[in-house]
């Protein structure tokens, strides 16, 4: 048994009976079962019983066990002198304030319906599972489901924001900056993420914003910093691209020891990072106050055409420096802005919102359904029990619901656990049928 499991109970007052006692035999009434508190505190604000003729109105605080009040110090705490019930599942101790004045208590364990307790069992059994709910998720009504994920969809937003404005602070508040750090992180993909990343961190976006008048300028800043222009190459935009970047350094002071240098092995050769981060030199090239234009679009066609952006000539033939290959621009696929959409713009207009005092959700949950779902091992799962993700902000949703909720076993916080548990009444439904 768990204490937020006895948060559920009270919280959704899931009891067979409504005639309650206290371990005195006081006979009490629940007439405002209070809010449910997430910090530190009583569990329950604001709740009112009527005990013994006489309206208390206080806060509630729950236990496996009654002991637990000592345990935790409450006895000590005068947060905890206005509890005015104490919910618990065994009884064990009396419990007094710091007063002296005794508490009622109730105990729980003889209240919750039978159907309640074999749903909460089976949800934690120690049965090895994937997810606690995967015999049940395809059980659970899709109103609750998409009700659910879009909610989860902004929690992971609120998540990210999180990290974009500590992002931001160490960008001196510049939110072009922030764009060029995070699409530079993205660029790389999962592989050079953090490579990529380290990159953008290792040059003031004012040297960015000073070279991106010159293209070869930028690519030569970018990938110097990188590490890709070491070493002898006989390869002749190997050496302007040096030679260009050895001026810069000198010019701009720059640095790159703490730059993680990329990875080429495992990749498909479209996304080298070389070609990568050419696409990201000619896009700054192309695009001049790409923070407004970012914010300013609302549409998915915009956005592609934004991004509709190629590596300069040498690219069309190279994949590297001085391995020609069949010539094919490199351009930024769709598929590729997709992600940038999902990972980086969306974040970033939703933080850039919040800070302005703006509400964007209905634009950008719009936005996000016009993208396909995301493919990865998480989403194809759910999918296989129930298949619920058709687009971005479904498959964002899903990832969400995995790590905060099913992988920390946040059953009862989750729409689908509450859902599962409050089939109860239907199951004891079938069961009558069925005798």
């Amino acid at each position: 048994m768990k204490e937020d499991f006895l948060h559920y109970v009270w919280k959704f007052q899931k009891f067979d009976v409504f005639d309650f006692y206290t371990t005195n035999f006081e006979k009490f009434h629940i007439r405002n079962k209070g809010s449910h508190n997430l910090n530190s505190g009583p569990d329950f604000f604001n709740s009112q019983i009527e005990l013994a003729g006489q309206l208390w109105a206080g806060n509630i605080e729950i236990h496996i066990k009654s002991s637990d009040w000592y345990a935790h110090g409450h006895e000590t705490d005068a947060a905890y002198d206005n509890v005015i019930l104490h919910v618990v599942w065994e009884h064990d101790a009396e419990i007094f304030r710091n007063d002296g004045s005794k508490i009622p208590t109730f105990v729980v364990k003889e209240h919750v319906s039978k159907n309640t307790l074999e749903q909460y069992n089976k949800l934690f059994s120690k049965e090895k599972k994937w997810i606690n709910c995967e015999t049940d998720f395809e059980l659970v009504d899709d109103f609750i489901v998409e009700n659910w994920l879009e909610r989860l969809f902004f929690e992971r937003l609120q998540k990210k924001e999180m990290l974009l404005l500590k992002e931001l602070k160490d960008s001196q508040n510049h939110w072009e900056s922030l764009l060029f750090r995070m699409l530079c992180k993205n660029f790389g993909l999962k592989v050079n993420a953090d490579s990529f990343f380290s990159i953008a961190k290792s040059v003031d976006f004012s040297v960015v914003k000073k070279c991106s008048h010159e293209r070869q300028d930028l690519e030569a800043l970018l990938m110097g910093q990188a590490g890709l222009l070491v070493g002898d190459n006989e390869d002749w935009y190997f050496k302007t691209l040096k030679m260009k970047y050895d001026y810069l350094k000198h010019k701009f002071d720059l640095h790159n020891e703490m730059v993680i240098v990329p990875k080429f092995f495992r990749l498909r050769p479209p996304n080298f990072p070389t070609v990568r981060l050419a696409q990201l030199a000619m896009l700054y090239f192309k695009r001049d106050n790409l923070f407004s234009q970012v914010i300013a679009i609302e549409k998915l066609e915009d956005f592609y055409e934004l991004f509709n952006i190629c590596g300069s000539d040498y690219w069309n033939k190279h994949y590297n420096f001085g391995i020609s290959s069949l010539e094919r621009k490199k351009r930024i696929t769709k598929n590729f802005v997709d992600l940038l959409i999902i990972n980086t713009i969306i974040p970033l207009k939703f933080s850039y919102a919040v800070q302005q005092g703006k509400d964007v959700s209905e634009e950008i949950l719009l936005l996000a359904s016009k993208i396909c779902s995301e493919e990865n091992t998480i989403v194809a799962k759910f999918n296989s029990f129930k298949h619920i993700s058709k687009s971005a902000y479904q498959s964002q949703a899903l990832l969400q619901l995995k790590s905060g909720y099913c992988d920390t076993n946040k059953c009862l916080q989750c729409a689908v656990g509450n859902a599962i548990l409050g089939s109860e009444k239907e199951n004891a439904k079938n069961q009558r049928i069925q005798n």
